[in-house]
């Protein structure tokens, strides 16, 4: 018996996103648009078990990311290079994001309008529209 895949059960299972600033390829081009998907308990073994995260425990995230950052604009391939060179404030977005879909469970966050005070959700991985 096969299990059901990820839509027939309703469980979300990618997150469109769009990077603050974006990853400037090697010819110039910026990369903001992307998918990350949940992350497996293999993930998060395999990526604790490293070298280079054993050596340097920061470079988890790193490597967490390569996995599970599925794709970024028009780049074949998202690996720790990739990771590795983008800016600071890409890097924490998706750092919060990844927390925010394998911990929390969801991307939104409650805000409150700074003119009339009214609450009301965002989401933070940017797929609704107009986000960010």
């Amino acid at each position: 018996m096969t299990a059901p895949a990820a839509a027939e059960t309703g469980l979300r299972t990618e997150y469109p996103f769009t990077l603050p600033r974006g990853y400037v390829d090697e010819t110039g081009r910026v990369h903001r648009d992307g998918v990350m998907r949940l992350a497996t308990a293999r993930d998060e073994i395999t990526t604790q078990n490293d070298q280079r995260a054993k050596q340097n425990p920061a470079y988890l995230t790193v490597l967490l990311l390569e996995r599970t950052v599925t794709s970024l604009g028009d780049v074949p391939v998202v690996d720790t290079f990739l990771v590795e060179s983008l800016f600071a404030s890409d890097l924490a977005f998706l750092q919060d994001l990844y927390r925010r879909i394998n911990a929390d469970g969801h991307t939104e966050v409650a805000v409150s309008c700074p003119h009339c005070g009214n609450d009301f959700a965002v989401d933070v991985a940017g797929d609704a529209p107009g986000g960010s």
